[in-house]
């Protein structure tokens, strides 16, 4: 279900000049053969992320309070972790909930999309700094790697500086679906001969003026963006042909499910970093309808990605993130929505590197604040780092300029880790 109306701020704005590739793909290829999953098992670490921008509601989610003055009309349903409840509305990642943890303590102190969304990919609450997709792409990708090391998904686009002082072939590239990117098809009259030499023009000219004093980080990006391109039309047979009905009728015909299907196809295929976008949570008004919708929408398809993932192994290598940029408030507003909430929510993780089946914090009956163990963005950064092997509390080397790659007054949640 499409939402365009909600918010009416600066920080909701969509731009199209964050588009660095367009189009994602109905047309996905079928699971990986045994052969080709054996081999990205043995080594290859991977992060899927879920962003359910707009801030989906933990009442309706994550943290039900059914029967408390703000808890709403949906029940708390049991998981298959003992103890554990959801919400109703995600009753099939209830009977999934053994492959995942939820962390109910979050505070970002800040109710902004804009700031919200930065923490959570930042791991800081100001400044520029890479987000955790392109750290992870910079040191978990492969130097023969078939595609670039961090692909967004997302029908819709925010231009963020999500690589910040990293080289630019670390930033995320955006595919918007699904169809074919216009930009990965050579035209007719361009042979592959003649296009291979444009290709090595390009490159020995770009040589040339990076040399020239100042010029260096201009021709870096560009050869970034060229080798991504490269990359991507190399793989042209990932966008094209029709989608398995079965799997289509698994997964849904709507942007969504099409959208995680290229998603694990990307993921069986050499992706590191695969963030997939499902829009539509910022329920200002009619929150109980929307969530019903979005939830709807956003449980099964996501549960059958899990599914995949499990079954194919790609699970055991491959970080779990199904976040948003903040929560809702617990107080229902006169239009019969939740506004904005960053003081107490709760997001759900798994995968490689992380206990399953956790609860990690809390919050007080009627959900207006943290009960237990608060933590924010910057703890989740740390954890995320550290749950794929990765130094969270060393620095990013800039060439005789070092900058802590989290923030060092924050530190992992350790109960997470596995």
């Amino acid at each position: 279900m499409r939402r365009d109306h909600g918010c009416r701020r600066a920080d909701h704005e969509f731009s199209r000049r964050g588009f660095l590739a367009t189009g994602a793909a109905a047309g996905v290829a079928g699971l990986a053969s045994p052969a080709v999953s054996k081999q990205l098992r043995k080594g290859q670490k991977r992060v899927l992320q879920i962003y359910l921008q707009g801030g989906v509601s933990q009442l309706e989610s994550w943290d039900p309070k059914p029967g408390t003055r703000y808890g709403g009309p949906f029940r708390a349903i049991p998981t298959s972790v003992p103890g554990m409840h959801i919400c109703e509305l995600l009753p099939h990642t209830a009977q999934r909930m053994h492959l995942l943890s939820i962390v109910r303590g979050i505070n970002l102190k800040t109710n902004s999309h804009h700031d919200g969304r930065l923490f959570m990919e930042m791991g800081r609450r100001s400044g520029s700094f890479p987000y955790v997709g392109s750290i992870a792409a910079k040191h978990l990708t492969p130097a023969n790697a078939p595609l670039p090391g961090y692909l967004h998904i997302t029908t819709r686009g925010l231009t963020d500086n999500t690589n910040a002082f990293l080289d630019a072939r670390h930033a995320q590239l955006k595919l918007a679906g699904p169809k074919v990117p216009d930009n990965l098809i050579r035209p007719d009259a361009l042979t592959v001969q003649a296009a291979r030499r444009s290709g090595e023009l390009l490159k020995r000219l770009n040589r040339r003026f990076s040399g020239r004093g100042g010029q260096k980080a201009f021709t870096d990006s560009y050869n970034a963006s060229f080798e991504m391109a490269e990359k991507l039309m190399a793989r042209r047979d990932l966008f094209e042909g029709k989608p398995d009905p079965k799997d289509l009728q698994r997964y849904g015909s709507h942007p969504f499910g099409r959208n995680c299907l290229l998603a694990r196809t990307l993921l069986e295929n050499g992706a590191t970093v695969v963030k997939v976008t499902h829009h539509g949570y910022d329920t200002h008004a009619e929150n109980f309808n929307f969530h019903l919708e979005q939830l709807g929408e956003f449980d099964n398809t996501f549960c059958m990605l899990l599914d995949d993932l499990h079954q194919s192994g790609l699970l055991e290598n491959t970080l779990v993130m199904v976040m948003s940029e903040f929560g809702r408030t617990p107080k229902i507003n006169v239009r019969y929505g939740r506004d904005h909430w960053g003081t107490a929510w709760s997001i759900a993780v798994g995968g490689h590197g992380l206990v399953p089946g956790a609860i990690v914090g809390a919050t007080n009956k009627e959900g207006t604040e943290v009960s237990e163990r608060e933590v924010d963005g910057g703890h989740l950064f740390h954890t995320y780092l550290q749950a794929l092997g990765l130094d969270s509390t060393a620095n990013h080397d800039l060439g005789g300029r070092t900058v802590p790659i989290g923030d060092p007054t924050r530190s992992p949640i350790k109960e997470l880790l596995a």
